[in-house]
């Protein structure tokens, strides 16, 4: 898969077409100043699902007493 060379003048008379045909072809879009590569545009691949049953598995490292405060009075200034 080669990618395909644009202009910066082109690419910003074009920007939106040209999202639209890199993310239908996959193909990575090289953006030139001068002739020189100044910036790749290339598609967001998709990150795989996570269940969300067990995601915060190994999150809660300390249980102690659940009808205990979460803190102590003198941490608020408000009781002050």
């Amino acid at each position: 898969m080669s990618a395909r060379v644009v202009a910066a003048a082109q690419f910003k008379a074009e920007c939106l077409r040209l999202i639209d045909e890199m993310n239908e072809t996959g193909e990575p879009v090289t953006i030139t100043r001068r002739g020189k590569p100044v910036a790749v545009l290339s598609p967001v691949r998709p990150s795989p699902a996570r269940p969300l049953i067990g995601a915060s598995r190994g999150v809660v490292t300390r249980y102690d007493d659940p009808f205990e405060p979460a803190a102590d009075e003198g941490d608020w200034a408000a009781h002050s």
